[in-house]
């Protein structure tokens, strides 16, 4: 399906007239050096009042930094809210991130189960960063030139994503940390609600160039139906070449919590294939609730092994829709 994409795709879009249209910005990174790992994500919902603003950091002796909130905002003029900015510096090719504000310290980031518990009975700490993110690969993804979106699956009219290479410096309290490694990051505009999906799997993998050359790395999509096949998909950014993937298999063991510890997964594009092993170093479960129905976002920081040898880091991120109090896709 072809899809449009251009530099001015960088910048804030038009507001829908959907209740539920959200903007958002997303940028996840890994140092291997001091196995720090970090995410950001910004999303405007402005037809609602409010953006959805998270900072999440993986923190040395498997503590995470978690922050979420909802500040009001009138218009989608700028990811600009919650203490956290994002700015365009040059389209497809750098951005800046900066946070100035607070984030619960975690020793047990399972405890995020129960959010209102964890708010509660947890401190929080003074929290900056300033990070510069450039272009390790080329640009995925755009806007289609047709729908392909079900009503009421809407996801993303518009997404693109983007291997990034991260450098700068966060500090949690007293504690400093450079970051000087790689990640992933998208944009996405259109209706979105976090229960669309019945469940999906988004796999993301980041190397820099170093001594077992050049920076590489992958996405994985597998967005699942309740009544069909769903999708499959993704990229692979090997040997300087971006490999357009039209399958992907994943594969989860799990924890007792339910929770993926251990992925297998396959990407194919034509006669082409790549197949590897995640394992999570951290994890933390978020929740989000609408209209009754509740869907739990499991976030693992991951670290990637290709059946070559080749080590990455980046997120497994398993989004179920929660029915009998279980997660709908655990037989994937």
């Amino acid at each position: 399906m072809p899809v449009r994409l251009e530099p001015i795709d960088e910048h804030m879009h038009a507001l829908g007239p959907e209740s539920t249209f959200n903007e958002s910005m997303y940028v996840n990174g890994y140092d291997a050096a001091s196995g720090m790992g970090a995410w950001f994500r910004i999303g405007n919902r402005a037809n609602e009042g409010y953006a959805e603003v998270t900072v999440c950091l993986y923190l040395p002796g498997d503590r995470v930094g978690f922050m979420f909130g909802r500040p009001a905002i009138s218009g989608n003029d700028a990811f600009d809210a919650g203490g956290l900015r994002i700015d365009v510096v040059e389209p497809f090719e750098h951005l800046t991130i900066g946070y100035d504000g607070r984030v619960l310290v975690l020793d047990d980031p399972l405890a995020m189960s129960d959010p209102r518990r964890a708010f509660a009975e947890h401190p929080t700490e003074r929290c900056t960063a300033s990070l510069d993110i450039t272009r390790l690969g080329p640009m995925f993804g755009g806007e289609p030139d047709e729908a392909f979106e079900r009503a009421g699956e809407e996801f993303a009219r518009g997404h693109y994503e983007q291997l990034v290479l991260v450098r700068g410096r966060v500090q949690v309290g007293d504690e400093v940390f450079e970051l000087d490694g790689a990640g992933l990051r998208d944009h996405s505009w259109g209706p979105r609600t976090w229960q669309a999906p019945w469940y999906y799997r988004w796999l993301t993998c980041a190397a820099p160039a170093g001594d077992h050359g050049p920076g590489w790395g992958f996405m994985l999509s597998r967005i699942a139906r309740p009544d069909g096949p769903g999708l499959r998909g993704g990229f692979v950014f090997d040997g300087g070449d971006l490999h357009l993937c039209d399958g992907g298999e994943v594969a989860t063991q799990w924890t007792g919590e339910q929770h993926q510890r251990e992925v297998r997964f396959a990407l194919q594009a034509g006669e082409r294939s790549w197949r590897g092993t995640g394992r999570v170093l951290n994890l933390i479960p978020l929740r989000n609730r609408r209209e009754g129905k509740v869907t739990r976002i499991a976030e693992g920081l991951t670290e990637w092994r290709l059946e070559d040898g080749r080590v990455g880091h980046g997120l497994s991120e398993y989004l179920d829709q929660i029915v009998d109090g279980a997660p709908v896709g655990l037989a994937e």
